[in-house]
């Protein structure tokens, strides 16, 4: 894999954690809908934090949930969060660490077919996502459904004119994390195109029906401080990831490094004006 398409993931575990941990409440709520009454087996594919396999856990009345990553890191910090959160007999919460790109690894791993398959910012790492939509589909029972959380809309944090910098600096961020990701794809092994949406990726998989359902997620300002450390540390990362690219301008990159920087009379964490709003997407195909 190159460099521009390498994720060092171990470094992230923190983060991925602290996700997990705020957004509880939206794991809660998607589980929910997703769970059905004689779910027997569900798995969390490229578990992070570990927030849905728990949430599905909470939703099911029996049976196993299986949460698999092919990060060493993840997968230790994931066990370690299920081990302090779960304590229910009924129904049993595993860790494995599986090569999600390696379709009978994967299969394998799973050791029988799925009622519930959920993968979320998941498949757009894979080289080619219709074989990686196509192997989770075939991970299904019959009557079991997939579950992709991908796309929706870019997060909002920030006022237009922040009063430092040219006004649209998140709007430029966004579309320099758009040419990363274009990047990131175009350099990934066995990178194909998908020319099409989820829904019919999902289709192409044998699964019908397929519905999408976009929740929205919403903090008015002024953020309580918890929220507004995270939305600054959040926004802290993205511009890490992007600062030696070449996708950001100089003039750009010196505005994010006084509005990060806690000492500048600019910093975000400042301001009472920041807020969240965001569009998720799920995508649910059934196989019958």
């Amino acid at each position: 894999m190159t460099t521009e398409a390498r994720i060092d993931w171990a470094a992230h575990t923190t983060r991925l954690v602290d996700a997990a941990t705020a957004d509880r409440a939206w794991y809660q709520a998607v589980a929910r809908e997703l769970v059905a009454p004689g779910d027997r087996l569900a798995v969390d594919v490229g578990c992070g934090g570990a927030g849905m396999a728990l949430a599905l856990a909470r939703h099911m009345t029996c049976g196993r949930v299986l949460a698999v990553d092919a990060e060493p890191a993840i997968v230790d910090v994931a066990r370690a969060r299920i081990h302090d959160e779960w304590a229910d007999p009924r129904i049993r919460v595993d860790v494995a660490l599986v090569d999600i790109d390696d379709v009978d690894s994967l299969a394998e791993t799973v050791g029988g077919h799925a009622d519930l398959v959920w993968a979320s910012g998941v498949v757009h790492h894979l080289g080619d996502q219709q074989r990686g939509i196509d192997a989770l589909a075939a991970l299904l029972a019959r009557g079991g459904r997939l579950a992709l959380a991908e796309g929706g809309l870019p997060t909002r944090h920030l006022p237009w004119d922040l009063g430092v910098g040219d006004p649209g600096l998140e709007l430029r961020l966004h579309t320099a994390e758009d040419r990363w990701f274009a990047r990131m794809r175009a350099a990934l092994p066995g990178g194909r195109p998908m020319p099409y949406g989820w829904d019919e990726a999902l289709r192409r998989a044998g699964l019908d029906p397929v519905t999408t359902a976009t929740t929205l997620a919403e903090l008015p300002p002024p953020l309580p401080s918890p929220e507004r450390r995270a939305v600054v540390n959040r926004l802290a990362n993205r511009v890490g990831r992007l600062r030696d690219t070449g996708l950001l301008t100089a003039s750009d990159l010196d505005t994010w490094a006084r509005l990060l920087d806690p000492g500048d009379p600019r910093w975000l964490g400042g301001r009472r004006d920041l807020f969240l709003l965001e569009a998720r997407s799920i995508h649910v195909g059934r196989r019958g």
